[in-house]
């Protein structure tokens, strides 16, 4: 058997990262063992929403990969351990801990934050804007501070003012040049930048050049400009561009670029064969590249080159597509026009809306050269791909960016793109890559997501790729989302709008209305549910009516989970986890009196399993009276909204999480929806309750709340994103109504909100623009059909046993009143237990 060769990887950042996995799925690693030195203590973490960090995520939440990606890959994780040599005469690095050797070495050291030379720049106070541990430096920092000032204003440096921002603190930005963004925007640009940064409570100083930092009066710091002004703040974060971190490459006399880099060609090549260098250390055609996808095509190209492949780099584009501040910014190819002499532009500004668009085209008009976006990213996608693939605009250019009303041009579909269209400039995936991806069976677009990791890097892509998902499954003639079922020629939306607008209450009236009953009149086990989940959330009728209880499932046809022995689970609510201690006993005494298992859950409630069909309404009327009400185990509905102790007790506790969640558990108690929901409300960013993994997760701060929303756990967990922050009670309330009233409305059937945000077009900037915005006007009729959920709630255990023929379905046979006598308990840690089930 042949010995694999040693393939050292100096860096786990981003770039890094991905040339491991590329290194995976393809199969190298039965060619290479593979070693990689992390410096930071932190795998692999995703640096693009690194100010997320100060909303509540962690480095877990962050990472690239699961815990123990490295370990099941084959691939040695060493983090850190920073290596302080290279030797390449013997072929090792070298580390604290010891020398390694290798046969090939990729450097992926990423770069480091420059800090201008300012006299007083390393005072306690001034830090930088880059890692995970800046980031708790800053924090902590910013707990005895009121002000911050960020100096750079640059596509890093408003980031860093926005994470300032996060933190509460009175944020300014200072910017050497004459306006923000210099790289990115013009003077038009950035003068409207500004106005929409200012307007959001950011002081921004620019042509500013800082001469000192020194003791301030009022404040810790006092940055002293050229001109003698002064401003003075607590905390000061330089975010004044990045250079390549290439000193390892320095000592060991690799070729460097005369302004920093490590000289690589087409192949991530050193002028040391054995060695590689990937991402923002790599100095390629005198360029360096700081944006996160040429990075992972440098990693396609440094595993080609290790596999004897024959792809090769050839620059990139740094065309992109921000939101800085809650501000769309964009720019695309030659958005100067410095580049392209003769070239011709257009401009478009709307003071009032506050959006500037330009274009740069050819001087035939025929080419679109380049393209800047303030205020509105809407046409970003349609430019780009415009310039990315050469298209021939339309006869008048200025169209692109005018206003829909103006006699803007219409969206260039996908079906105008040629093949090799990249879609996802993150992954390199193209058009031609979709379409080979569906060829070979892939029939949705998760299906197209897990094969090409297409609009998994940073997402900008999703719209423009679930169109090109859906026009090449249609061309292939492939029914994209129509019906639910064969007896409904309807989208779950569908049967939900026309159910709502025509008030139609029942299964009967929907299907001979609008169904196909001459298939079945009484439908499927597909279009039964979901109608049964429309009709619930529209009317909240009583789910064990008899005109509803022919559309239930096992479950919800006994309001109670069915187990693997034909018993139930009894699942009682337990509003925030907070129970008294006479709950407690009812319930020690219920399980003792019908030998039931019981277990405390991870969503705060006591599960009593191992119930008779015949008992569950004996139990259920013992805990009603001892203030009991049913906790929907059994329905998709609100599961459980898990708290931490908060204020009350914790001394890290900012809000009164508790009470929170009791409020919002009892509030949405009620609805039915297409599929379970989970909250969790946590008293500070220590996040106790996990909220961040949760459909709803509330996150306390000293203002109020920051929503989260469209995370889950599961087999294929997501983490929930920032949706709204320092919401008042009243304001979340409204706005949690407005967000599960539009996923009742709009989801697929069996769809969680994680799978909904995935598949909704426009992702969470339209969710936002409709809940926050109000963008289809529909938030007052939003308001009051969960209102009306609110106010029409009962007990659906309660309504079951005042009701005789209710109760006479819970019987395990239907003309005797026996128990079912092959229901067979045993013993096991002092609690019943199904005898068939396997110790372990």
């Amino acid at each position: 058997m042949t010995t694999p060769e040693q393939l050292i990887i100096i860096g786990n950042g981003m770039v890094g990262h991905h040339l491991v996995e590329q290194l995976v799925d393809n199969g190298a690693l039965e060619r290479y063992q593979v070693t990689v030195f992390g410096e930071e203590r932190h795998r692999a973490y995703d640096r693009v929403h690194l100010s997320e960090y100060f909303s509540g995520r962690d480095a877990d939440s962050l990472a690239l990969c699961e815990a123990d990606y490295y370990d099941v890959s084959g691939v040695e994780l060493r983090t850190g351990e920073a290596v302080i040599e290279i030797d390449r005469n013997a072929q090792e690095v070298v580390t604290d801990q010891g020398r390694y050797p290798y046969n090939r070495l990729v450097l992926a050291t990423g770069s480091f934050p420059f800090v201008p030379p300012i006299p007083g720049n390393d005072r306690d106070g001034c830090l930088v804007y880059r890692t995970l541990d800046d980031l708790d430096a800053i924090q902590a920092a910013a707990e005895n501070a009121t002000t911050g000032v960020v100096v750079g204003g640059g596509l890093l440096g408003l980031e860093a003012a926005n994470a300032l921002r996060g933190l509460n603190l009175d944020t300014a930005v200072v910017e050497f040049a004459s306006r923000l963004m210099p790289m990115q925007v013009d003077n038009e640009g950035g003068e409207l930048l500004r106005e929409k940064i200012e307007a959001l409570g950011v002081q921004v100083l620019t042509e500013r050049a800082t001469q000192r930092i020194e003791d301030g009066e009022a404040s810790r710091h006092r940055m002293v400009f050229q001109d003698d002004k002064v401003l003075e703040t607590d905390l000061i974060v330089f975010s004044a561009g990045i250079r390549p971190r290439d000193q390892l490459a320095r000592d060991c006399g690799l070729e460097i670029g005369e302004r920093g880099g490590v000289v690589v060609d087409n192949q991530c090549l050193t002028n040391d064969p054995a060695i590689l260098a990937i991402g923002e250390v790599a100095l390629w055609n005198q360029s360096i590249f700081g944006l996160v996808a040429p990075g992972y095509q440098m990693a396609k190209t440094a595993l080609s080159t290790l596999t004897e492949g024959d792809i090769q780099f050839g620059g990139a584009d740094m065309s992109t597509k921000l939101k800085l501040l809650g501000v769309d910014v964009g720019s695309i190819g030659d958005a100067h026009g410095n580049q392209n002499p003769g070239a011709r532009m257009f401009r478009y500004l709307d003071p009032i809306k506050q959006e500037y668009r330009k274009l740069v085209v050819s001087s035939d008009g025929k080419k679109l050269l380049g393209a800047m976006l303030v205020g509105d990213n809407g046409v970003y996608d349609t430019l780009l791909q415009y310039y990315s693939n050469g298209i021939e605009l339309p006869d008048e250019p200025a169209s692109l960016i005018l206003p829909q009303s103006s006699g803007a041009a219409p969206t260039l579909g996908p079906g105008a793109l040629p093949e090799t269209a990249t879609i996802c400039s993150c992954h390199n995936v193209t058009k031609g890559d979709i379409c080979a991806t569906i060829d070979d069976g892939a029939v949705d677009l998760g299906g197209v997501k897990g094969a090409t990791k297409a609009s998994t890097g940073c997402g900008g892509c999703t719209a423009l790729l679930k169109s090109v998902v859906d026009h090449e499954l249609e061309a292939r003639g492939v029914e994209v989302d129509k019906s639910i079922c064969e007896h409904f020629a309807h989208t779950r939306q569908g049967l939900y709008d026309i159910v709502r607008v025509e008030g139609i209450k029942t299964f009967t009236d929907l299907i001979e209305k609008h169904g196909n009953a001459d298939t079945h009149r009484l439908g499927c086990d597909i279009c039964k549910p979901a109608v049964a989940s429309i009709l619930a959330s529209c009317f909240n009728e009583p789910i064990t009516d008899a005109a509803h209880i022919p559309l239930q499932d096992t479950n919800d046809t006994f309001m109670a989970n069915m187990q693997k022995n034909g018993t139930y689970s009894v699942v009682p609510r337990v509003a925030g986890g907070e129970i008294t201690p006479d709950k407690l006993i009812a319930l020690g005494e219920v399980a003792n009196k019908y030998s039931l298992y019981s277990k405390v859950t991870g969503g705060q409630r006591i599960d009593l399993f191992g119930a008779r069909l015949e008992d569950l309404p004996d139990i259920w009327s013992e805990l009603i009276a001892a203030g009991f009400e049913t906790g929907h185990a059994y329905g998709k509905s609100l599961r459980t909204v898990k708290s931490c102790v908060g204020s009350t007790w914790c001394r890290y506790g900012v809000q009164d999480s508790v009470g929170m969640a009791i409020q919002l558990e009892n509030r949405y108690k009620g609805l039915r929806s297409p599929h379970k929901i989970k909250f969790g409300v946590s008293g500070c960013t220590r996040e106790c309750a996990e909220a961040q993994s949760k459909d709803i997760g509330i996150i306390a701060t000293e203002n109020g709340w920051n929503l989260y929303v469209c995370g889950n756990g599961g087999m294929r967990p997501r983490h929930a994103e920032l949706f709204a922050t320092d919401l008042d009670d009243e304001q979340l309330y409204r706005t949690i109504d407005r967000f599960l009233m539009f996923y009742v409305r709009t989801a697929d059937r069996l769809q969680r909100t994680s799978v909904w945000r995935e598949n909704l077009e426009g992702g969470l900037e339209y969710l936002k623009e409709v809940i926050l915005e109000d963008s289809l006007g529909i938030n007052d009729e939003l308001e009051r059909q969960m209102q009306t959920v609110v106010d029409t709630y009962q007990c659906e255990w309660a309504d079951a046993i005042s009701d005789p023929e209710k109760l006479k379905r819970f019987r395990s046979f239907v003309n005797d009143d026996r128990p079912d006598p092959s229901i067979i308990m045993t013993s096991e840690r002092g609690q019943p237990r199904p005898a068939q089930t396997t110790s372990h």
